[in-house]
């Protein structure tokens, strides 16, 4: 099945559209470092399933708009972003699929647009609403300060340290996914179990070549400004969001980790309950928690995520 492509008009400028097949729209937002590639095989699987799949190069990176202002990489843009991107479509309403930041702007999506995003699969980070104090301010009440990697990633001149794209691409797949010994995968409270350590393959077993090649090139073009700016810019997203303090989300909705992921081991060292995922998500209807991967769940066990999203997308 073809895969389409093209260029759109959102509402703040243009974005890069991969589409295939035809029916309900599913919408896939990736995170970092990334672009609309990381979900082919999702995309294929959707589109078999008679649904129409589209994917965007996210904000800042690929061939999409990519202003170099921090400021302008919140919440609410990039929501702008996913609703511009569905007007341009003529796309109604939308199943939305993120992974990494992808996930958190998808339930933010979600949470403000609920009659444009009618469910959410969310994947490698959980859903936490806005709470009194902005995620980092608390990451740091906990002591993880000067330890926690996102900090080193915000810091003026960050990109200088990912530039060399041949070397830090497959870096960060490698470390941040389950191939490596669990003594050394990356760990994002140490500092010594960094992802941009030499990484002993250039290419995982997991991963398609193709997908990784494409991405070296396409950062070697653009630069990883626009991926470390959603970093910089969560401070001024929790600003900007008081209205949506301990908000739920209430569509139908889906959990995916992969139970060898730093993030997650650090945000939820054990399986969540339902009970408590439901308290800020009602409707979700269940999580899936794969063995043996980590962050790259979308590849590592790209089968077993195709699974469970046709599954969920039939049952709505």
């Amino acid at each position: 099945m073809a895969v389409r492509r093209r260029m759109v008009n959102a509402i703040d400028g243009r974005f890069h559209v991969l589409e295939q097949g035809e029916g309900p729209a599913v919408l896939f937002c990736h995170g970092f470092p990334d672009t609309a590639e990381t979900w082919r095989s999702q995309m294929q699987a959707v589109a078999e399933a008679g649904y129409r799949a589209v994917a965007l190069d996210m904000r800042g990176y690929g061939l999409s708009y990519a202003p170099t202002d921090p400021d302008l990489y919140t919440s609410l843009h990039i929501v702008g972003d996913l609703v511009g991107v569905l007007d341009a479509l003529s796309i109604d309403t939308a199943v939305i699929v993120g992974h990494d930041w992808g996930a958190d702007h998808a339930q933010r999506a979600a949470l403000m647009r609920p009659d444009r995003f009618r469910a959410l699969v969310s994947l490698s980070i959980p859903y936490t609403p806005r709470g009194e104090i902005d995620h980092w301010r608390a990451l740091r009440e906990q002591g993880l300060g000067d330890t926690y990697y996102a900090f080193d990633l915000m810091k003026q001149g960050a990109e200088a340290r990912f530039a060399e794209a041949a070397r830090s691409i497959p870096s960060i797949l490698y470390w941040l996914s389950a191939s490596p010994d669990p003594a050394q995968r990356w760990d994002p409270t140490n500092p010594s179990r960094h992802m941009l350590r030499p990484t002993p393959v250039t290419v995982p077993s997991w991963a398609d070549p193709a997908y990784v090649r494409h991405s070296v090139e396409t950062f070697q073009r653009t630069g990883f400004r626009g991926g470390l700016n959603y970093y910089r810019a969560l401070p001024r997203t929790f600003e900007l969001m008081p209205a949506y303090k301990d908000a739920v989300i209430r569509q139908p909705s889906l959990y995916i980790w992969g139970a060898a992921d730093g993030l997650c081991q650090l945000f939820h060292p054990q399986t969540p309950g339902l009970a408590d995922l439901r308290k800020t998500q009602p409707n979700l209807v269940g999580q899936v928690r794969l063995e043996n991967v980590g962050h790259w769940v979308q590849h590592e066990a790209a089968s077993s995520v195709n699974k469970a999203l046709t599954s969920f997308l039939a049952k709505l």
